[in-house]
């Protein structure tokens, strides 16, 4: 079973709006720390977003910082990101993760030990 399920991707044109969200499907250790990764073809997995669940800290790329916004809904317990202003340059799938541990930089990969499928998103012009 997939831990962490996400949804909302799709495609949408240049300057674009799309909401992704991410629900815990298992039962899982507590999680301090959840985050948006993509990842384009040919092309490394990149961290783009992360939020502290407790404390609502938040750490965005400098790619995407100003257009895209992490959020979490701790009564339906699921991660979201608005995306806005889309570019073709965001196109990827993206996925979420899920940190147990906090025990590495937001921006590791390594840091999260639980991961979803992913969702794909297609931004043309």
């Amino acid at each position: 079973q997939v831990p962490l399920v996400e949804s909302g991707g799709g495609s949408v044109q240049v300057g674009g709006s799309l909401r992704l969200s991410c629900r815990i499907s298992g039962d899982l250790p507590r999680i301090i720390r959840m985050g948006w990764f993509r990842q384009a073809p040919g092309k490394e997995r990149e961290a783009i977003a992360s939020m502290t669940l407790s404390g609502k800290g938040r750490s965005y790329a400098d790619s995407i910082k100003g257009r895209f916004t992490i959020d979490h809904d701790d009564y339906k317990d699921t991660l979201y990101l608005q995306m806005t202003t889309l570019k073709p340059e965001d196109t990827a799938m993206y996925i979420c993760a899920a940190d147990s541990i906090f025990s590495g930089a937001w921006g590791r990969p390594q840091s999260y030990n639980y991961w979803g499928q992913g969702t794909q998103v297609t931004v043309s012009s």
